[in-house]
């Protein structure tokens, strides 16, 4: 088992910056492809980012290309979303999960932390 917890959300103006982090526990870290995803009101969960278990690969959709940055410090057991000119649409709860495989679902979930973009 893998207990997540997701941490640095808040309130901020369109074309500030945001640093999530994702704080695992109960297994290691390194072992996990952590991903972020994000739901808005009424709309479907999505993928934001990834990044594989060494932290030198790294996955973007295309909305978020050139401004987010996912990164992990296996040495703190934490993995981050550094976002950068936030827009008024990039307002969702953000989740972290982990897998153990490149592929395939994800097993574990944190419980999300709500991100406002203010315009």
């Amino acid at each position: 088992q893998v207990l997540l917890v997701e941490s640095g959300g808040g309130l901020v103006q369109a074309g500030g910056s945001l640093r999530l982090s994702c704080t695992a526990s109960g297994r290691t870290f390194s072992d996990y492809f952590m991903g972020w995803f994000r739901q808005a009101p009424g709309k479907e969960r999505e993928f934001v980012a990834a990044v594989n278990w060494s932290g030198g690969s790294t996955y973007y959709a295309d909305s978020v290309k050139g401004r987010f940055t996912v990164s992990r410090d296996n040495a703190k057991n934490t993995a981050y979303l550094q976002m950068n000119s936030l827009k008024p649409e990039d307002t969702a709860i953000y989740y972290c999960a982990a897998r153990s495989g490149g592929v395939g679902k994800y097993m574990y979930w944190g419980q999300g932390t709500q991100v406002t973009v203010s315009s």
